[in-house]
């Protein structure tokens, strides 16, 4: 097991030499965390890899790669803690940001402008599971010379890797299925680009957003076992999905692995499964019955985060997505009603007789 190095501060060469710039301070390096670094980086096929201190530490050190002027633009359904850095801190700082239905390629094209530089990419999206049609988007990108960066937080790099279909840089919130027990908050990115790898690292570097080496030894043992938990969410999602396919007090449900899944087709192209998280609404369309459903699950535990071992029930409009106005989220499709689960490795009957009891 790689060791944790709690550790401030290194023992120098007087010489200063190359090696001096190995480990001066661990605000730059750890060897616990470059451990770990290295660990995903491979994981997601890139030449780089850093860790941040949450998944937003991560997406704060993307935007920092722009000026002022700069445009962004992004898909209308993503996670309400992105949409909220977007627009509520960097907005002020003279960088516009345009939210678009990404899984239709020409309304990107329609958006981009010659101050366009950043295309920020979510697939399967947050929490409607819409799927981005990752190598279109990049054609797009290399067209306005803009960066295509692509938070693969819902697919985890055992179901997707996105830097292998072209994207400038992968990000993820390891919180969720990389660190896979609920118990780190961290983020990575990842890219095989030397000069934004070298501009990201002095970014962490500047801004003291690394993570420590206790939560990086947790990750490590983590990642051990991603496969193997993968394997499983997956496995009982398309179980619970089909379930409430069916069951007549159920609305819509999205779930990419459902062939009447609008992105079902494009998700067996660019993905190896459809992944653990499953959204749906009820036919008594109203938040009151939503609640009710959230309050009576046992198995499924209400709270915010996805991708950890046990099942988890939420309400986007009032958690998750609470950041992102009300009339911006019914305009994309995001209603009061909509439930989300992140369906853990538990035994599927036993989540789907919660489940049952629950909508009653």
């Amino acid at each position: 097991m790689t060791p944790i190095y709690q550790t401030s501060t290194y023992v120098q060469s007087i010489e200063r030499d190359d090696k001096y710039k190995t480990f001066t301070y661990a605000r730059g390096k750890n060897p616990t965390r470059n451990a770990l670094e290295q660990n995903i980086a491979a994981l997601e096929n890139c030449k780089h890899g850093l860790c941040f201190s949450s998944g937003m530490g991560a997406v704060d050190a993307v935007v920092k790669l722009l000026a002022p002027g700069d445009e962004v633009i992004s898909t209308n359904d993503l996670y309400g803690g992105t949409y909220r850095l977007f627009v509520k801190v960097y907005e002020k700082f003279g960088i516009k940001f345009k939210f678009v239905p990404m899984g239709d390629l020409a309304a990107i094209e329609a958006a981009i402008t010659p101050a366009t530089k950043l295309l920020w990419v979510e697939t399967p999206t947050n929490p409607l599971l819409n799927i981005i049609d990752i190598e279109g988007v990049v054609a797009i990108g290399k067209k306005a010379n803009a960066l295509v960066v692509v938070d693969n937080t819902f697919s985890s790099p055992y179901l997707q890797n996105p830097v292998d279909m072209g994207a400038d840089i992968v990000m993820h919130s390891v919180t969720k299925y990389l660190s896979g027990h609920s118990d780190v908050i961290m983020g990575f990115l990842g890219t095989n680009n030397d000069d934004l790898y070298a501009q990201l690292a002095f970014i962490l570097n500047s801004t003291g957003t690394n993570p420590g080496p206790q939560d990086s030894f947790l990750v490590l043992r983590g990642t051990k076992t991603l496969h193997l938990r993968m394997e499983r969410h997956c496995e009982n999602a398309a179980k619970v999905a089909e379930f409430l396919n069916n069951n007549p007090k159920v609305d819509k449900v999205y779930y990419p692995g459902l062939a009447s899944h609008p992105g079902h087709e494009l998700a067996k192209k660019q993905m190896r499964a459809f992944g653990g998280m499953v959204s749906f609404t009820l036919k008594n369309d109203s938040i009151d019955e939503a609640m009710r459903v959230m309050k009576s699950t046992h198995l499924f535990s209400l709270a915010e985060s996805l991708g950890g071992v046990e099942s988890l029930i939420g309400h986007p409009a009032t958690m998750t997505h609470g950041a992102i106005p009300r009339e911006e989220r019914i305009k994309n499709g995001l209603s009061d009603s909509l439930i989300r689960l992140s369906v853990g490795v538990e035994d599927a009957d036993d989540l789907i007789e919660d489940l049952k009891n629950a909508i009653g």
